[in-house]
């Protein structure tokens, strides 16, 4: 009988279960992930600060950097806030509607910053291989016929993918994770998973793999254009280098923790979970250092930004 009624039972309260390896080390976690959080919030605040008040910066180059920083402000605090507690005063709770919303949040934003990475290899290519038609192309019911259809895919395929997961019944309640990710909850199923791993994987294969071939795409024929042209379009190609450095870092990261759930039986628990914290909060702090920094323009902005804070208290 209780057999019975456990089957039948679906949890709908869950507990984070994240690093609980690490036993009494395991607060010390809320250090280094509490000054990240820190230096997200201020970089990412700062370079949007800077593109909004400069004039200068409000070409559409930049406005996509301001919306990748936007973005990578938003992702943190869908979930590291409550990483953050979980690892301090161990409040590791989390309901199955809090759950669904945070891994609504999180592929969301997750598939907006790979469009976005999109986005800014079209600017690149406009840029660079049609400069004399630049201005019309970025104009903003020019360029919104490519962002809609990945607005209306992205939105389509997560809402998807978020409601099947919503639609199980699950027979443990411990999720070996610190966020609400698509697979972490889905295999604490009691039932057949299968219809969710097809749309995992196929959500996958038409959202970060097709903008990663387009962005490919684009990037072959920026450089050949390049090295046809000589000398002329080679300060261009830093911006390319720079959008480069974050897809690689982005790409990576995401593969390998996406791949981690499929070969988890040679994958610790602790190493698949900082995996996903890699993709889902390392590009976060270390994005608008790298555009601040590799972007002349904008650290021409924030060195002139400092100096002018420094001369206001005198």
């Amino acid at each position: 009988m209780k057999d019975l009624l456990s089957q039948n039972r679906s949890f709908t309260d869950f507990k984070m279960n994240a690093f609980y390896s690490l036993g009494e080390w395991r607060p010390l976690l809320f250090i280094p992930f509490f000054l990240m959080f820190v230096l997200s919030i201020t970089a990412n605040s700062t370079l949007i600060y800077l593109i909004k008040s400069q004039q200068s910066l409000h070409s559409p180059m930049y406005v996509l950097i301001g919306f990748m920083a936007l973005s990578d402000l938003t992702l943190p605090m869908v979930f590291v806030p409550h990483m953050l507690l979980s690892f301090l005063f161990n409040w590791s709770g989390i309901t199955l509607t809090g759950c669904l919303i945070e891994m609504f949040c999180i592929h969301f934003i997750g598939a907006f910053q790979s469009t976005l990475l999109f986005w800014m290899a079209l600017d690149r290519y406009f840029a660079i291989c049609k400069p004399l038609y630049y201005h019309k192309y970025m104009e903003i019911h020019n360029f919104v016929k490519f962002i809609i259809p990945s607005v209306i895919r992205n939105t389509l395929l997560v809402v998807i993918v978020v409601s099947l997961a919503g639609r199980l019944s699950f027979c443990t309640n411990i999720i070996d994770h610190c966020a609400c990710e698509h697979m972490a909850l889905v295999q604490l199923a009691c039932g057949d998973i299968s219809i969710n791993n097809f749309m995992g994987l196929f959500s996958t294969f038409l959202i970060p793999t097709t903008d990663f071939i387009l962005i490919t795409a684009s990037y072959v024929v920026i450089f050949v254009s390049v090295f046809k042209s000589g000398q002329a379009n080679m300060k261009a190609l830093n911006t390319c280098i720079t959008h480069i450095i974050v897809i690689t870092l982005s790409l990576t990261s995401a593969l390998i923790a996406f791949m981690s759930y499929r070969i988890r039986n040679n994958v610790s628990s602790s190493n698949r979970i900082f995996m996903s914290i890699v993709y889902l909060f390392f590009p976060s702090c270390f994005n608008p250092i790298i555009y601040g920094w590799r972007t002349k323009e904008i650290r021409r902005t924030f060195i002139k930004f400092i100096k002018d804070v420094k001369i206001l208290p005198g």
